[in-house]
């Protein structure tokens, strides 16, 4: 199993899934929010559709779902050593026939994935615009991940537009404070908000993360809030809707 890891990186459970994937302190490790969104999305238990996961990462989130669904995923990730390490985990998983990874840019997708083939599109895309004042990350791997660099938010709902069937549906987790930047560029290219759902990391605090679901060519009728979503309790322990996405029914 171990010629599988490159000699920065470990195997950690996802726990939720009963799966394993790589990861590295020094590269990339996946955080709550693709939990989160890997938890939200909605696919179908079937396997005719066809899934893609843009801004993939280390493929956290394509993992996770495969486990609620029988159908094909396809993850899009720009850089080739999170790509890889996404490949390798699909391999120590046993998914090769059910997932894949295109090392690739989300605004080329078109090379690999045909127009309006999707049913399900999943994003956890970079929050942050870059900006003469903005504190990159100096680990470049983080920074690509987590700043503008290479994919704006218009880009993104664009490619996820020209990917999805009409209806097909759209999963992003972002940023509150781009939440009407986030409803106006889905607008734009016909995906339709249908929910959205605010994460705090506790009671009395501001949110930190939001999660929203677009359908594309939708009825602009039906757009709901959901209930909010706390991380933690007053003592820093997970409150039990998030233990269960994080460790499942365990």
């Amino acid at each position: 199993m171990n010629d599988l890891l490159k000699q920065d990186e470990r195997i950690d459970q996802l726990m939720q899934c009963d799966l394993e994937i790589i990861q590295s302190p020094k590269v990339f490790s996946f955080s709550l929010d693709a939990v989160l969104l890997g938890d939200f999305a909605q696919v179908p238990k079937h396997s005719r559709a066809k899934i893609v996961d843009l801004c993939s990462g280390n493929g956290a989130v394509a993992l996770m779902l495969s486990q609620k669904t029988q159908s094909s995923i396809i993850g899009v990730e720009l850089q080739e050593r999170l790509a890889d390490m996404a490949n390798r985990s699909i391999q120590l998983n046993g998914l090769e026939k059910q997932v894949k990874m295109i090392h690739g840019d989300v605004n080329e997708v078109k090379q690999w994935i045909r127009h309006d083939s999707v049913d399900v599109v999943t994003c956890n895309p970079p929050y942050f615009k870059v900006l003469d004042e903005s504190i990159k990350n100096p680990n470049e791997h983080l920074a690509i991940a987590r700043h503008e660099l290479h994919l704006d938010l218009q880009e993104m709902v664009k490619a996820t537009a020209f990917l999805l069937k009409t209806k097909g549906k759209a999963y992003f987790v972002h940023r509150p404070e781009r939440f009407l930047e986030i409803l106006d560029a889905m607008r734009a290219v016909n995906l339709i908000p249908k929910r959205v759902r605010f994460v705090y990391p506790k009671e009395h605090k501001e949110a930190n993360m939001l999660l929203i679901e677009g359908i594309k060519n939708g009825k602009e009728t039906g757009f709901t809030v959901l209930p909010p979503l706390f991380v933690f309790d007053q003592q820093d322990q997970y409150l039990p809707e998030v233990r269960r996405m994080i460790y499942g029914n365990h």
